[in-house]
């Protein structure tokens, strides 16, 4: 089954070309069956790629996913047009009275500030603590990983130097874990972040379970016993030239610019990189919304029923 998207929304073309399986509004209003309401706070600046990136790995799934997109504000995006913020976001304020399957918050480009000098940091708070209440289970990636993590559980992250840019070899802890089922024993996952949080901290939590880790990145899959809480520290969901368009971006701003490991050809910049990392992507996801959405959210989903599934939800 495909993922329900709005008819005029710019992935739809983007994902048909692929031959993607996904679904306009005219077409799923014709199925009379329960889909997952999946939402997705993109905090990216922009915001298309992200959407593009993301629905690919939700499109792979058998279930029917009705997919809204949401703000963290209304301010003006420099990257993304105001009509398509218009056409196609909803602000959190105006949903956060509804519940959800499915949540997933993405990185955003804030590693070097402090998060209480996040101009919306309240707010993203606000919505963390929503999420606990009414949605069943909520992938956050990257930023929104370590900044989750900071708000539930107090873990501090650390930055490094220089950015961790790159490519890098994972294995599973858990491969009888659900979420990392049908994971090969050594697959790639990209990364490009400044922070992390050390395994000794995560180690200290009771709820927490580290299911994949990476020698030269670090911990980079970590979920809660009762999966409501998934995090990701890399990008599953990158495309093969993501990497070489955020360094060749960082270049012309003047940023000391890092070549991503791992990546292109014998290293070189001028090479074209290949994606070797789609079908770990594609299955992580689709382990999510089977395992840790679909079988276990109530099939009216409401704040009662959200709870009722989740008895003795402790934190540490």
């Amino acid at each position: 089954m495909p993922i329900k998207i709005p008819n005029e929304l710019p992935a739809l073309t983007v994902l048909d070309n692929e031959n993607i399986f996904v679904m306009s509004e005219h077409r799923a209003a014709s199925q009379e069956i329960r889909p997952m309401k999946v939402a997705i706070l993109n905090l990216m600046p922009n915001k298309i790629e992200t959407e593009v990136q993301i629905l690919r790995m939700l499109a792979n799934t058998p279930l029917q996913i009705n997919v809204e997109f949401v703000r963290i504000h209304s301010n003006e995006s420099k990257n993304t047009p105001q009509a398509h913020l218009d056409n196609f976001y909803r602000l959190f304020d105006d949903i956060k009275d509804k519940q959800y399957d499915g949540l997933i918050v993405t990185g955003a480009p804030l590693a070097l500030l402090d998060y209480q000098q996040v101009t919306f940091w309240d707010k993203i708070c606000e919505v963390f603590d929503w999420a606990e209440k009414n949605v069943t289970s909520t992938m956050f990636s990257c930023w929104a990983a370590h900044a989750a993590l900071y708000h539930h559980y107090g873990l501090k992250r650390h930055l490094r130097k220089q950015k961790l840019s790159g490519v890098y070899r994972h294995c599973s802890l858990k491969p009888k874990d659900q979420l990392t089922r049908g994971f090969d024993e050594r697959f790639n996952v990209p990364h490009s972040r400044y922070g992390y949080i050390d395994k000794a901290d995560y180690q200290t939590l009771n709820n927490i379970e580290i299911l994949a880790e990476s020698v030269e990145a670090g911990v980079y899959l970590v979920a809660s016993k009762n999966k409501r809480q998934v995090y990701l520290t890399g990008h599953p969901e990158y495309d093969a030239s993501t990497l070489s368009e955020e360094y060749f971006r960082d270049l012309e701003s003047g940023v000391k610019a890092i070549i991503p490991e791992n990546y292109f050809t014998n290293n070189d910049p001028n090479t074209e990189a290949e994606n070797s990392w789609r079908s770990h992507g594609s299955l992580l996801f689709t382990n999510w919304l089977n395992y840790y959405v679909y079988q276990i959210t109530p099939y009216q989903l409401d704040a009662d029923h959200i709870q009722a599934i989740h008895p003795g939800n402790s934190r540490g």
